[in-house]
């Protein structure tokens, strides 16, 4: 994309927070220098009166907008990259949040960084998401797409669950565990580092699957290619299992439930700035260290 291919903005926000809110207004004043035609999620519509923007759904974002900005931390980003990705809208974050591996740009640096995206200098990054379903028999109980990860949690109890995976149709693996992580490389800096997963770079076209608490010493986190078909029985559970994407309410299992997952016919543009860098990203968000003299 050229200078000027991204005329029609949406912006999304983390409308509980003051400082997003702070940051959003800035922006709305550049964009508006820039003349770029705002539209805002219909949730900041109060928030933002004063400026008199056009509001409409995540649907309608995605239909109209050449380029969606979301000001807040990651887990906003997964919400709106989940309905960005299937109108093919590229996103970009300024992160009002923690950690910040999807909103890279800080907000002291909003003008100067967005400035640069609407000039057409950055770097597009495409990541893929997965589609999670939940049946018993023939009747779908749940489903729902994770651009971090699909969970599967023993649910309100410390009681273990015990399933049985199959990848591609081939069987490999009984477990009794508290549950199982199944991650995608923009996941593996989130929830399934904590479980002891490996980072993955974020072009990578894998999975790792990333036990909880198994009860056996030599279950290990396993990598999978990306266009596996993953297949998960629930064997035996004390209690109702829970299967959640990206952290949201997720669906209620119990034995003989079968859970699906797999990678989403749609993927995520994400946009950075330019001089954006994956290890220093982790240099700086992980606390790696770096040479002497060299910038952390």
């Amino acid at each position: 994309m050229s200078r000027d291919s991204f005329r029609q903005i949406g912006l999304i926000a983390k409308t509980e927070s003051e400082q997003a809110l702070y940051s959003l207004r800035q922006l709305v004043h550049f964009l508006q220098g820039r003349d770029c035609n705002v539209i805002i999620e219909q949730a900041l519509s109060e928030a933002l009166s004063e400026f008199g923007l056009q509001a409409g759904t995540r649907k309608q974002l995605g239909q109209t907008c050449d380029l969606v900005i979301v000001v807040g931390g990651d887990g906003c980003l997964l919400g709106a990259a989940r309905a960005m990705a299937r109108h093919d809208v590229p996103v970009l974050g300024i992160n009002r949040g923690r950690l910040g591996f999807l909103t890279d740009i800080v907000p002291s640096d909003i003008e100067t960084r967005v400035g640069q995206v609407l000039d057409g200098d950055y770097t597009l990054e495409s990541r893929f998401l997965i589609d999670m379903e939940v049946r018993r028999g023939k009747t779908t109980l749940g489903e729902g797409s994770a651009l971090n990860d699909v969970v599967l949690l023993s649910g309100d109890s410390v009681h273990m669950i015990e399933f049985d995976l199959h990848i591609d149709g081939v069987f490999v693996y009984s477990q009794r565990s508290d549950g199982l992580i199944i991650s995608t490389p923009t996941g593996s800096t989130a929830y399934a580092l904590s479980g002891g997963g490996p980072i993955m770079h974020p072009k990578l076209d894998a999975m790792v699957l990333v036990p909880l608490n198994p009860h056996t010493l030599t279950s290990r986190p396993l990598v999978v290619d990306g266009n596996s078909e993953l297949k998960i029985r629930i064997r035996s559970a004390r209690v109702r299992p829970l299967v959640s994407c990206d952290g949201q309410e997720g669906v209620r299992a119990q034995l003989d439930d079968v859970i699906s997952i797999r990678k989403k016919p749609h993927r995520l543009k994400l946009l950075h700035p330019p001089g954006h860098d994956f290890y220093q990203a982790c240099r700086s968000k992980l606390g790696w260290s770096s040479r002497p003299g060299e910038p952390s």
